[in-house]
């Protein structure tokens, strides 16, 4: 099973852009802090995420830079052209973790910060 979910800040604003057969796609970061040891340490770990469909335009609308948000879907692993290999939240559920923000509201975010479910395509462009 490859299941992950996060909750986290997006690093920036997120990007929806169009994939060359036409499905529009968002990409972005999500900034996950994590208690280390017994004296408190932290360390913040970063997604990279992307999300297909009608969830692209909805993160791409109601999501900016900071927000609070929290993230389903799975991994996906590429090699990169340095021979690494790189991986990617593949997103399929998005939802507002504390209720929505001041700024939030600004964008017409729904009070009761529904959450958006999507169906990724088969043909990724990765």
């Amino acid at each position: 099973m490859n299941d992950i979910t996060i909750m986290g800040r997006l690093t920036k604003d997120p990007e929806l852009t169009t994939t060359q057969s036409g499905v529009e796609m968002t990409k972005y970061c999500v900034a996950v802090d994590e208690q280390k040891g017994k004296n408190g340490d932290k360390k913040t770990n970063f997604f990279n995420c992307v999300v297909f469909h009608q969830g692209a335009a909805f993160v791409a609308k109601y999501f900016k830079k900071g927000d609070g948000i929290i993230v389903r879907g799975r991994m996906d692993s590429n090699k990169g052209n340095d021979g690494k290999t790189y991986w990617t939240l593949i997103a399929d559920r998005h939802e507002f973790p504390l209720g929505r923000t001041t700024a939030q509201a600004g964008r017409g975010v729904p009070e009761s910060g529904d959450p958006t479910e999507i169906e990724p395509p088969e043909d990724l462009p990765f």
